[in-house]
């Protein structure tokens, strides 16, 4: 058995994924890093970040859609340290190229739901039932699921509509989980990023900082991943051990509502 905490994180290579990555190893938490490749550069370069941070980093590729391959996922991941104390499901996808509501096509809404639903349901269902046995073998364990989603769960994209669907639906599967799974003594929390600067937003850069001159952001800047990483690490902490169901917002006001 680990004498150290392990968190799982999917999307782990790369912009909030890598942030939350590194935050959590600072708080002391061996890393179990998922992405769809486990041997591309940007994993290759997080490994020794991790590390010098003093934890252990087990990089798992795996699409986190192909949800038949979970099971030999989590097998692995215990194998190695024996226990799960965090998931922070975080892994999502965009339209390769954004289509009008009325030209979106069934293929590429079946994929960005399996990589930003349908994934992280089955993932947090996996991971919930081992956490439940784990909790009483386990001194000082605080499970705890983390759903990363996004301002447009509740915010219209008419050039974005896959995506805002699977966070809509994704939000509610956070409070779902958060109400079945409280009882087992495992609190589920979601994190709502709002414009975030990462490789996804970048095709976007212009016309978001035209928006919040504008006032689209209360606090007049960009996100970065390390402000929701922030957030992130505060509950694992056990910050909020009394909030579970609870929804974060993290992006400087955008779900204020004004006149």
């Amino acid at each position: 058995m680990n004498s150290k905490p392990v968190a799982i994180i999917t999307g782990a290579s790369r912009g909030i994924g890598r942030a939350i990555s590194m935050a959590l190893a600072a708080e002391g938490y061996d890393i179990a890093a998922i992405a769809r490749t486990s041997d591309s550069e940007c994993m290759l370069s997080l490994q020794p970040e991790v590390e010098k941070l003093g934890a252990s980093f087990f990089p798992v590729g795996l699409d986190v859609a192909h949800t038949d391959l979970h099971d030999e996922v989590i097998s692995s991941i215990l194998q190695r340290y024996g226990r799960i104390d965090v998931l922070v499901n975080n892994a999502g996808i965009a339209p390769i190229e954004r289509k009008d509501l009325l030209d979106i096509n069934e293929e590429a809404f079946d994929s960005i739901l399996g990589v930003n639903l349908r994934g992280p349901v089955f993932m947090a269902r996996r991971v919930a039932r081992e956490m439940i046995w784990l909790k009483d073998q386990v001194k000082n364990c605080r499970p705890s699921i983390i759903f990363v989603t996004s301002f447009l769960a509740y915010t219209s994209f008419t050039h974005g509509f896959e995506v805002c669907i699977s966070k809509a639906a994704l939000s509610m599967a956070a409070l779902v989980f958060a109400d079945r799974l409280a009882e087992e003594g495992i609190n589920v929390y979601e994190i709502r990023p709002g414009l975030i600067k990462t490789e996804l937003t970048t095709r976007s850069k212009y016309k978001f900082d035209r928006l919040i001159t504008e006032g689209l952001i209360p606090q007049k800047r960009w996100g970065t991943p390390d402000d929701v990483a922030k957030a992130v690490a505060s509950l694992v902490r056990g910050d909020w051990s009394f909030s579970a169901g609870t929804i974060f917002e993290v992006s400087g006001g955008m779900n204020i509502k004004s006149i």
